[in-house]
């Protein structure tokens, strides 16, 4: 027993000899320190994130944006191309930890008490809804159904039967609840610019339009494909030639530079617009859904900026002083009846100083009875104090004043009066027309805008004619909103190649001030936005269009007043946050399915929360779907879903 205790103690201070050994202290220290690599490595190595500059505003919310105002604003040049492009994770990655003042992960922090309120408010906001219908799904959803075949061209707000012109959207509980169809042979569509000229004749509805206008040579069938020739319109020389007497009538229009934003009445198959791209002007082509029924969905086919729009009884969708130009050719429409509160309604969109043009239909010396609407027209321009440029057989050119001092110079009896200083020029959402002159206002807001291209990036002055909050940082707003589209765009070209994309029809369901149609256009996509500015917030559109884009007002609780298969790609950043307390965002989902392309793709930026749900409703409606942390990194509370319809 004595030699085994003399043997245990000399292995204990062996022991103890080794442990208190350098190399010993060293190969432990080392140990511990592989160790603690490999789990911050393993924690780490899958996220491919990176965290956005602190000072980057954030495009949600961009009414939120802070910043110290500075007197004596330079017009911003377009933002450096140098600027971070945000990096995407994979889906499916998580990562945990805090992100300190400085943008850095850490792992120290203190978990402290929970609010038990706090918990049941977000669970009921989950799960519930509003008694307005708000809200979105509780539990699952199966796959929606396909409607059917006889709704392939479904417009919800227009009576397809009788082309009334009124709008009637579904009532309440009655909407859209099932997939629009595309034609049978739908093919994905023909590229700009060779989609000017030329359309697959499957992808459009085969109507009386079709045949009338191929017998007037505007559209010829040839094989699988519309034609459409350039110099076979209701332009007797050609379109590009009509757009040169214009300018030759009256140089100072100055397409593409004095003259960007142009509004075409009763379009046709919109050669007009088509061709004054070439001159860098961006026209809106409106039309009714009469019996020549699909000649917006010509136009939209062929990657031209068109929409639905009737003058009957209610304002246009359109801000004033919106279009430099107004352009009527042959449009079928009696400008001078019920006092002219038609043309009083144009006087409303055209911006001071803008041109109104109308090709009359052409009288001969035999037709006596037809020069008495020349002569009314004649006499309402004047009364309108417009100004008579030209005139040069059918065209008429007129020019709005650029104040009211014509107005009130006149003799009080003369008709029309001026709306009362409580008009609301910009108020249009279901309003009724009225028989009065819009007053322009006395600070010359509107009418002071830069030329193209120097107008894209200038804050303008109607800027501070919007209502909303803030006052005295509204032109700092304007350039963060720009600055973050800009590197947001870069990041979609560097992380999903969207060079590649082909895009075309593009729609922004909620525009703010335009800073992603900007984007695009600095990053010289070929493209057109229509801006939709909704009705539950501010109204920024008139900033729009002296931005030099289009737009329109809108309410996403309704139905939008386009065909089926309209763009190809639609975005969406923090519009399902809003208008899920308004209306039930499935509805919103099968109405951007209605109008989204076939191959066409969707992205939306919102709250965690909202993206977590509208995931079930892209899935119910077959999009294939992908989602990524957005710019600000994994632990913001945005994210960025992406759904692809597929052909």
């Amino acid at each position: 027993m004595k030699g085994i205790s003399t043997s245990l103690s000399g292995s204990e201070n062996n022991l103890v000899s080794l442990t208190k050994s350098p190399a010993f202290v060293k190969i432990i220290g080392f140990s511990f320190l592989c160790l603690s690599l490999f789990i911050i490595l393993r924690s780490f190595s899958s996220d491919i994130t990176t965290v956005s500059n602190p000072t980057t505003p954030s495009p949600e919310f961009p009414m939120s944006f802070t910043s110290t105002p500075t007197a004596g604003d330079n017009p911003s040049p377009p933002p450096s191309a140098a600027a971070a492009v945000p990096k995407l994770r994979q889906p499916g990655m998580e990562r945990t930890g805090i992100v300190d003042e400085n943008g850095a992960m850490t792992n120290e922090f203190v978990v402290g008490d929970f609010d038990e309120e706090v918990i049941d408010s977000v669970v009921d906001e989950k799960n519930g809804s509003d008694e307005n219908g708000g809200g979105v799904l509780r539990g699952k959803i199966g796959k929606f159904k396909v409607c059917d075949e006889s709704m392939r061209d479904y417009i919800p707000c227009l009576d397809n039967m009788e082309g009334i012109l009124e709008r009637h959207c579904p009532p309440k509980g009655k909407g859209l609840d099932c997939l629009v169809p595309w034609p049978k042979g739908y093919k994905l569509r023909i590229t700009w610019p060779k989609s000017r000229d030329e359309i697959w004749l499957s992808n459009v509805a085969r109507t009386p339009f079709a045949k009338g206008k191929a017998g007037n040579k505007w559209v010829v069938r040839k094989g699988d494909k519309y034609i459409f020739p350039g110099d076979m319109t209701q332009f007797s020389q050609g379109v590009n030639q009509y757009l040169d007497q214009i300018s030759k009538m009256v140089p100072e229009i100055a397409f593409g530079q004095r003259t960007r934003v142009v509004m075409d009445i009763s379009c046709g198959i919109a050669s007009f617009g088509a061709y004054l791209m070439d001159r860098n002007v961006s026209t809106l082509s409106i039309a009714t859904k009469d019996v020549h029924n699909n000649q917006i969905q010509f136009a939209l086919e062929r990657g031209v900026p068109a929409m639905f729009a009737a003058f009957t009884t209610h304002r246009l969708l359109y801000p004033s002083q919106a279009f430099d130009m107004i352009h009527c050719s042959r449009c079928s429409i009696n400008w001078t009846r019920d006092d002219g509160i038609l043309l009083l309604e144009a006087n409303r969109m055209l911006r001071a100083g803008g041109y109104f043009i109308w090709a009359a239909e052409p009288v001969h010396k035999h037709e006596e009875n037809l020069f008495a609407p020349l002569k009314e027209m004649e006499d309402l321009t004047r009364r309108l104090c417009w100004e008579l440029l030209k005139k040069e057989g059918e065209i008429y050119i007129w020019r709005k004043p650029l104040n009211n001092s014509c107005y009130l110079s006149r003799a009080p009896a003369v008709q029309p009066s001026l709306c009362s200083a409580g008009d609301d020029p910009d108020n249009v959402w279901n309003v009724n027309l009225t028989k009065c002159i819009t007053q322009l206002p006395e600070n010359g807001y509107g009418a002071n805008v830069t030329a193209w291209p120097a107008r894209l990036h200038s804050p303008p002055d109607r800027l501070f004619s919007i209502k909303m909050d803030a006052e005295l940082s509204r032109r700092e707003i304007y350039k963060a909103e720009s600055n973050f589209w800009y590197a947001v765009i870069k990041g979609y070209i560097g992380a999903f190649r969207w060079e590649k994309l082909n895009l075309r029809n593009v729609l922004d369901m909620r525009a703010v001030y335009g800073g992603f149609a900007a984007a695009l256009h600095d990053f010289n996509f070929d493209c057109w936005v229509m801006n939709v500015v909704p009705i539950s917030g501010p109204n920024t559109l008139p900033v729009l269009y002296d931005r030099g884009f289009i737009g329109v007002t809108h309410d996403w609780c309704e139905p939008f007043d386009t065909y089926p298969r309209t763009y190809d790609l639609v975005h969406a950043a923090a519009l399902f946050s809003v208008e899920k307390n308004r209306c039930n965002v499935t509805t919103i989902m099968l109405e951007i399915d209605r109008i989204l392309r076939p191959g066409g793709r969707v992205y939306i930026r919102d709250t965690t929360p909202v993206i977590e749900e509208l995931i079930e409703i892209v899935q119910a409606l077959g999009w294939v779907s992908f989602k990524y942390d957005s710019s600000e990194g994994p632990h913001s509370n945005w994210k960025l879903l992406i759904g692809e319809k597929r052909l």
